[in-house]
């Protein structure tokens, strides 16, 4: 390998930069996770993830991916061959789709082009014809990583209220958590589950599940078998401050200064910025003559963009050419749409003077790999940003 000069660009949609504030944290001694200092950290974090999730109930914090905080969500809460209602809005819904048919759960999976969010109206209509109300949980991914496409929660659980079913709502905002505005509480979402590495601005192994009084009480009579992702005992130990293994403290101390970072910042600012931020990316996307994945402009993600390629250009070759020629990183296409798009992160630690230069390798790209567009996207991104 030769050295290349300045900054690594990682534009990837997770996981994302590490601040110096976070990375100075953990590097902190570790402690003992069965002392009074300890017992601090986690009370601080808990009450500022509650925040986060906007939510005044349980949350819980596992030493896991996101992938784990999944299998959290469902075994919990849900029995063999119980039935549950999942939509095919992208990579990341199809293996919790895959997981859940693991665990024995019958999965009525709606079928979908990856270019779309899931439909409220859809969700009605399976609904109504859940006569027996045999469907004991809903399943959708907040915003999709592998697709840029965000489903629209608030208009999912009208159309549950309107039929009246009483199934959970299960709603994954791993890529969307502290990026985009989330209201676990007020969305009347039942199991929110959130991961570390990407809006909360830490390295991957962290998961979280937030969770309502309803999914609490299924978990009473859930019979899926489970041990380490058992809420009861954890939701127990978290009481006095501790956890019933042990935690990965410095993963915590790293969570605890993101969590002040945020609240700096103010959480509504920051998702602000990253509406800026997705709406100049998109506004270069458009003016170079990409097409966008995302078809509705209601689901635009404001954490992550994905563009397709023009025909007969390989998106993993670009990207490759990006990474060789300016040493900057972007999300390659994953399941079926792998080779025909690349994406592009603008979540986390991240600033418009980032956003330039990310877009800027891009369009320096284009023209080294003779993708026909028009030139001018970086220069529209920025009088877009200049202009707010």
């Amino acid at each position: 390998m030769i050295y290349q000069s300045g900054r690594h660009f990682l534009q990837i949609p997770g996981p994302t930069n590490v601040p110096d504030r976070v990375l100075r944290a953990m590097s902190q001694p570790t402690i003992d996770h069965r002392g009074p200092e300890f017992a601090k950290l986690t009370k601080d974090i808990m009450d500022g993830m509650k925040k986060i999730f906007k939510t005044s109930g349980t949350v819980v914090i596992y030493p896991s991916s996101g992938t784990g905080a999944w299998e959290a969500a469902l075994v919990n809460t849900l029995s063999p061959e119980d039935k549950i209602l999942m939509f095919e809005t992208g990579y990341f819904a199809t293996l919790w789709r895959n997981m859940a048919i693991k665990l024995g759960l019958h999965v009525d999976f709606i079928p979908g082009d990856w270019r779309h969010g899931v439909d409220p109206l859809l969700v009605e209509k399976r609904l109504s014809e859940d006569k027996k109300q045999l469907i004991k949980a809903i399943a959708i991914v907040h915003n999709e990583t592998s697709t840029g496409v965000t489903s629209r929660v608030p208009e999912v659980r009208n159309a549950i209220d309107r039929v009246g079913h009483p199934a959970l709502l299960m709603v994954d905002t791993i890529s969307s958590l502290a990026s985009m505005d989330y209201r676990h509480d007020e969305w009347g979402v039942d199991v929110t589950i959130g991961c570390s590495q990407k809006g909360l601005m830490l390295p991957p192994g962290l998961g979280f599940n937030a969770i309502s009084d309803k999914a609490l009480a299924a978990s009473n009579s859930a019979r899926l078998p489970k041990s380490y992702w058992g809420w009861e005992v954890i939701i127990h130990d978290n009481q006095s401050g501790f956890f019933p293994y042990t935690p990965a403290t410095n993963l915590l101390y790293g969570l605890r200064e993101s969590i002040s970072m945020l609240f700096e910042e103010g959480l509504e600012n920051v998702f602000t910025r990253h509406y800026r931020f997705g709406e100049a990316t998109r506004r270069a996307v458009r003016t170079w003559g990409l097409e966008l994945l995302c078809s509705n402009p209601n689901e635009y993600s404001q954490s992550l963009t994905a563009v397709l390629m023009p025909n007969g250009f390989n998106a993993d070759e670009f990207r490759e050419l990006i990474l060789k020629k300016f040493n900057m990183s972007l999300g390659t296409g994953l399941g079926k749409w792998k080779g025909k798009l690349f994406r592009i992160g603008h979540l986390g630690d991240f600033n418009g003077l980032m956003l330039a230069g990310t877009l800027s390798g891009i369009e320096m790209g284009l023209s080294l790999a003779n993708v026909p567009f028009s030139k001018g996207g970086v220069t529209e991104a920025l009088d877009y940003l200049s202009s707010q």
